[in-house]
């Protein structure tokens, strides 16, 4: 755990497990697509041996050329799809062989994520884990191995109980 110090306003919990995760299918050194814009689990990734290039924050759900753009191991999402209104068109058209991603998994206690203060930052769906592997299977990936955790908040009330019980994350690793 120590190794996530210098990212201390990150969720250092939810990049451990997509760190362990990914190094599980996937170890370093491996050169990756990742699904979205560069951010603080892009360097994490670097740092822990993996080349990867990142889109550069287009609409995937009109412009997906970028996702073939480069030569990859794998591709990456981390908490991409939730966001997008039509993931499989993106999903159908990756190139890569090998795909991992995770999306945070509907709660039967909450809303979907919604920001008051950024109109982008709104998740579209919010998926149960039969639904997401339903739309990676159609889109013709199989999927190889699956993770879920959960995602414990410092607060006190009912939710942030259930929240210490109830998987929020949903990791994949698929191929084709």
């Amino acid at each position: 755990m120590s190794q996530f110090k210098s990212y201390k306003t990150m969720p250092k919990k939810r990049y451990e497990h997509t760190l362990e995760f990914l190094q599980s299918v996937l170890p370093a050194p491996a050169t990756i697509l990742d699904l979205g814009v560069r951010n603080e689990l892009s360097e994490i990734l670097e740092a822990h041996g993996y080349k990867v290039y990142n889109t550069k924050g287009e609409d995937l759900d009109f412009d997906y050329a970028h996702v073939n753009k480069y030569e990859v191991d794998a591709v990456t999402a981390f908490e991409i799809f939730e966001h997008l209104i039509a993931p499989f068109n993106v999903l159908n058209t990756i190139k890569a062989s090998k795909l991992i991603t995770t999306v945070p998994l509907k709660l039967w206690f909450a809303s979907a994520y919604r920001s008051k203060t950024d109109k982008w930052d709104r998740h579209f769906h919010e998926f149960e884990d039969w639904q997401f592997d339903w739309l990676l299977e159609k889109s013709g990936w199989k999927i190889k191995k699956y993770e879920k955790w959960s995602s414990p908040v410092n607060k006190i009330g009912f939710r942030p109980i259930l929240r210490r019980f109830t998987p929020r994350y949903y990791a994949v690793y698929a191929e084709r």
